[in-house]
C-alpha cells in the first residue's frame, strides 16, 4: 500500500511538471515575475489599456510618472479618415549627482501586446532601477512608445513634442525583439565608439551574460528617432539579423530573460555615471568633432553667456522682424532651428527643423545667420562644431 502511494504521489507530480513546463517549474520568483507580466501584457487587445497598465506598475514600483494621459496621448490625422490615437508613457527616476541629474538616460520599448517579452523586461528594469537608484548620476527616463505601426511615431513625439528638454539626453537604450527564441543576446549601436568602448568595459567585469555586438540592425524600432536627434543609441534585442522572429510568452526561457536584465540593469548604472558617449567620434586628434550642446565640456557663449536663451533675449528677439504677410493672416507660434557654432565661433547651417511658415521660418533663418561669432565649445579640451537647437517664438500682442 505505501508503495503504491509513493507511486501515485510521484505520478501526480510528474503529471503537474508535465503541464507546468520543466523552464516553469525551476524558474526563480524574478523570472516567474517576468513570465507572469509578459502574460498579462500578451492579454491585451489595445494600446490604450496597455498604457493604464504599464503606467500603473511603473508608479507602483517608484517610478515618478511625467504628465499623464494629455500630455503623452497624441494623434495622427488622416485626409478623409479619423485622427488616430496613440499613447506614450514617460516617466523619471531621478539621479542623485547635482551636476548631472538634469542629464538623462532614456530607456525604452514600443508599447504593444505583441512585444509583451520586451514590455515586460522594461518593467522589471525599471523596478530594480528604483531600488538602486542611489547608484544613478544620471537621471533615467522609463518610456514605453507608442504608434510603432506609424513609423515610431511615439519616440518621434516625445522627442519633438512633449519631452522639456531633449538637448540634455545622453543617451537611448532601446529594447525591443525579446521574444523566441532567447538564446542569443545582441546589441547594435551603429557603430558609436563610444557605445562599443562602453561595451567592451562591461565584457571585462564579471557580468550574468554578455551581447555580442553586431554591426547589422537587427530591425527598424525606436532607435532611429534618436539617431535623427543625434543621440547615441544602443539597441538590445534576442532577435540575429535576418532570423525569424515571434513573441511568444509560453515558449520563452525566463531564467535566461532574467540574466539579461541583470545585465541591463548594470548597464544603465554604468551609463548613467560615465562620461557622456559622444553621437560622432573623430577618426583622429586633428578631426573637427560635431558635438550636442548638452555634451560640451564648456558650452559655447554668446556675449558671456553659455544660456541659448541669452541669444534669443539678446539678439534675436532684438532684431527680429515680423513678416508683413503672417501678421496680416495672425500667424503665430514657434520656428524650430538647428545651427552650428563652429570651431572658431562662427554660426553656420542655420536649418528649420519644425516649420510654422514660410516668411517666419526665413525670418527666424536670417536673424540667427546674422549672428556676431560666438565663443567656442570645448570637448576634452579642444575647441568643437557645437549643434544648437532653439525655438524661436512669434507671437502676436492684443492692441489694448
Amino acid at each position: 500500500m505505501k508503495k503504491a502511494l509513493l507511486f501515485l504521489s510521484a505520478l501526480v507530480c510528474g503529471i503537474c511538471a508535465f503541464g507546468q513546463g520543466y523552464n516553469e517549474l525551476y524558474e526563480g520568483d524574478e523570472a516567474r515575475m517576468l513570465r507572469e507580466t509578459a502574460d498579462s501584457v500578451s492579454a491585451f487587445t489595445s494600446e490604450s489599456s496597455l498604457a493604464a497598465f504599464v503606467q500603473r506598475r511603473l508608479s507602483e514600483c517608484g517610478v515618478d510618472m511625467l504628465g499623464g494621459s494629455t500630455m503623452n496621448s497624441f494623434g495622427i490625422h488622416r485626409e478623409g479618415a479619423d485622427t488616430l490615437v496613440f499613447n506614450n508613457v514617460v516617466g523619471v527616476i531621478p539621479g542623485y549627482d547635482k551636476a548631472l541629474r538634469s542629464k538623462y538616460i532614456v530607456v525604452g520599448t514600443r508599447l504593444d501586446p505583441s512585444n509583451s517579452t520586451a514590455v515586460s523586461l522594461l518593467l522589471q528594469l525599471a523596478a530594480r532601477l528604483c531600488t538602486g537608484k542611489v547608484l544613478l548620476q544620471r537621471s533615467l527616463v522609463i518610456a514605453a512608445f507608442g504608434g510603432a505601426e506609424e513609423a515610431n511615431a511615439g519616440s518621434w513625439y516625445f522627442l519633438n513634442r512633449s519631452f522639456y528638454t531633449p538637448r540634455d539626453i545622453d543617451a537611448y537604450v532601446n529594447l525591443d525583439l525579446f521574444g523566441s527564441p532567447n538564446k542569443g543576446f545582441y546589441a547594435f549601436t551603429g557603430a558609436n565608439a563610444d557605445l562599443n568602448a562602453m561595451l567592451a568595459s562591461m565584457a571585462a567585469s564579471l557580468q550574468p551574460v554578455l551581447p555580442k555586438l553586431i554591426s547589422t540592425e537587427p530591425a527598424p524600432g525606436d532607435h532611429r528617432s534618436f539617431f535623427a536627434s543625434e543621440i547615441p543609441s544602443v539597441f538590445f534585442t534576442t532577435a540575429a539579423p535576418g532570423a525569424d522572429y515571434f513573441d511568444r510568452t509560453d515558449a520563452l526561457e525566463y531564467e535566461e530573460l532574467n540574466r539579461q536584465c541583470e545585465y541591463l540593469y548594470n548597464f544603465c548604472v554604468a551609463l548613467s555615471s560615465g562620461p557622456a558617449p559622444r553621437f560622432r567620434v573623430g577618426a583622429g586628434d586633428g578631426e573637427i568633432l560635431t558635438v550636442p550642446f548638452a555634451s560640451c565640456d564648456r558650452k559655447p557663449r554668446f556675449l558671456g553667456s553659455s544660456d541659448p536663451r541669452s541669444f534669443l533675449t539678446k539678439w534675436v528677439y532684438a532684431y527680429l522682424r515680423y513678416p508683413q504677410d503672417a501678421l496680416d493672416k495672425g500667424i503665430q507660434g514657434q520656428v524650430q532651428v538647428s545651427f552650428i557654432v563652429d570651431e572658431k565661433g562662427k554660426v553656420k547651417d542655420v536649418t528649420v527643423t519644425r516649420s510654422l511658415h514660410p516668411s517666419l521660418d526665413a525670418e527666424a533663418v536670417r536673424v540667427i545667420e546674422a549672428s556676431p561669432d560666438w565663443k567656442a565649445g570645448l570637448y576634452e579640451g579642444r575647441a568643437v562644431r557645437t549643434k544648437i537647437n532653439l525655438g524661436v517664438d512669434f507671437v502676436l500682442k492684443k492692441r489694448k
